[in-house]
């Protein structure tokens, strides 16, 4: 028997950080994980796929991007990810934990003795009973077989399946168009698959407001893919050269495998959970107080990551250290007001806080001001939306402004038009944004704070971007969510200069005949001009010299 602080089920990401911020803190901990140390997110999921699509974007071969992805992933050997739980004081028990009794948990080696080669403070082998003071369930997610008929008879991949294997089908079938659906169809489309999407939904990213999983969807058609939306799969058979996956619309399609994207759940089986008093059906996740921790459980028990609900690797850090300061007695809560939503396709999809619900209108700013819908409005629209139910109160509403990136420089720079982005504000506040467009998550991260610190929207209108950025579509959207108005570019024009665009641009020689035009009409006035000894240029540039002093080393 072993008696320990705290005892970690799950080395995943969760489990990991909980482990290490534990026993830094000076509590014995004891981790029990049967499979790889860190989950599947450095391994089978988030690191080798968007290895992946970025080796796509460089135009790499996929025998090269499959060698990077074994490169960035340990080539699947956690042994320096146990050295460190050893090096932090962690006791790694490489087996599955179940609870015997609030305070008790039994662990069985995981078959086949240790996972990886045997790290320093590793345990495997015999059967060991752990006591603590403090549980942390952290077991992460399971795959989901979605209820098709003939499924297990067919060549089929699980996504962390997929990620791991050298193989490119020639015909690939996705389903489920949700974030891992997407970016596993860019990934193998790009690489030169034949591949089909498949959603029930009427949008891929269902979750997002449609928008998003329209834009989306249109970039991957032209990366080749084909996309079924709207109808479920049935029925899949096994044939001569592959497989077949009937739709429910009638629709057949043929393939050389299937790779199921279509969901996860909370991985809870056989913990032994009724032994603190908790009783959990497949698919449910555990229920948890802001301070993480279980609600109803027998003793200190505490939940962070997937089991909770909450499915995003940056969220599953967030609550483990939330969970790992509470375990040190330093009281803390989690806020889950703005935890970002990453699709790392091309164009990226980046959501975060609340975004609207199904029932939605448009207003123009002066009836979202007086609370009226109805009437049509300028080119971009204010929208008030529902809030989804479980999260609104009643009668609660959502002020939404959109904006283009296409209407940005920096999109025409790149002549890149796939870009769209929408805030969502209540009561002066944001509290929600979703935006597509190029590596949306690297200037859209002002936005999550913004949210998280609550700032008001008329503050957020008066933030500076830098020129030329996407920054500038989020202030057209702010200027309209405070009533401040639309775009730069129009009130620019209402004063008689012109923005440095595409559309709006001043060359020399216009500088030079429009400020001929005002010394001509200055003449007509007062009479006579005095001749300047230099052109009108030289003398522009002269003026600024003396005002500001430029110096040779002035970046413009």
């Amino acid at each position: 028997m072993g008696a320990f602080d705290v005892v970690v089920l799950g080395g995943g990401t969760a489990g990991v950080q909980v482990a290490t911020e534990a026993g830094g803190g000076g509590k014995t901990v004891a981790l029990v994980e049967a499979g790889l140390i860190g989950g599947e997110s450095p391994y089978l999921a988030c690191v080798p796929s968007n290895s992946l699509l970025l080796a796509a974007a460089r135009g790499e071969s996929w025998e090269d991007a499959v060698a990077r992805r074994a490169e960035v992933t340990g080539r699947l050997d956690d042994s320096a990810a146990a050295q460190r739980l050893n090096h932090a004081g962690v006791t790694v028990f490489r087996g599955t934990g179940r609870i015997t009794a609030a305070g008790t948990v039994e662990v069985t080696p995981a078959a086949g003795g240790a996972a990886s080669p045997a790290a320093a403070g590793d345990t495997a082998g015999e059967v060991a009973t752990l006591t603590y003071s403090d549980l942390v369930i952290a077991t992460g997610c399971e795959p989901v077989a979605p209820p098709i008929e003939g499924l297990s008879d067919i060549p089929a991949w699980t996504t962390a399946q997929s990620l791991s294997s050298p193989d490119l089908p020639r015909r690939l079938i996705v389903l489920g168009g949700g974030p891992a659906g997407c970016e596993l169809t860019q990934v193998y489309a790009s690489f030169g698959s034949q591949v089909t999407l498949v959603e029930a939904e009427p949008t891929l990213l269902p979750g997002e407001p449609a928008f998003a999983g329209e834009i989306l969807a249109a970039a991957l058609r032209r990366a080749g893919a084909e996309i079924y939306l709207g109808s479920r799969a049935t029925k899949a058979e096994r044939t001569a050269d592959g497989l077949t996956l009937a739709l429910a619309d009638g629709t057949r399609i043929d393939a050389d495998r299937l790779l199921l994207a279509s969901g996860r759940r909370p991985r809870l089986g056989g913990l032994g959970l009724d032994a603190l008093g908790l009783e959990v059906t497949p698919g449910m996740a555990l229920p948890t107080t802001t301070r993480c921790e279980v609600a109803g459980a027998r003793g200190r028990v505490w939940a962070a990551g997937d089991v909770t609900g909450t499915t995003h690797t940056h969220a599953s850090r967030y609550q483990a250290s939330v969970v790992a300061a509470n375990i040190l007695g330093q009281p803390r809560e989690a806020d889950y007001s703005a935890i970002p939503r990453c699709v790392f396709t091309t164009p990226s999809v980046y959501g975060v806080g609340v975004v609207p619900g199904a029932a939605e209108e448009e207003v123009t700013p002066e009836e979202a001001e007086e609370g009226v819908s109805g009437a049509s409005g300028p080119r971009r629209m204010l929208r008030i939306a529902r809030m989804p139910a479980e999260t609104a109160p009643a009668g609660a509403r959502l002020v939404t402004a959109r904006a283009s990136l296409g209407d940005t420089v920096r999109a025409q720079l790149g002549l890149d038009d796939l870009g769209c982005l929408e805030l969502y504000a209540r009561d002066g506040v944001l509290v929600g944004a979703i935006a597509v467009g190029p590596d949306a998550a690297s200037w859209m991260g002002e936005i999550t704070l913004a949210i998280r610190a609550k700032i008001s929207v008329e503050v957020l209108a008066d933030v500076v971007h830098a020129f030329p950025t996407y920054g500038e579509a989020l202030e057209t959207a702010l200027r309209e969510l405070a009533g401040t108005g639309g775009s730069t570019v129009s009130t620019d024009q209402e004063k008689g200069t012109g923005p440095v665009s595409e559309l709006d641009m001043e060359t020399p020689e216009d500088d030079a005949i429009e400020q001929h035009q005002d010394v001509v009409a200055d003449e007509a006035a007062v009479g006579p001009r005095r001749e300047v000894p230099f052109d009108v240029n030289e003398a522009d540039a002269a003026e600024q010299e003396r005002a500001v002093g430029f110096d040779d080393d002035d970046y413009r």
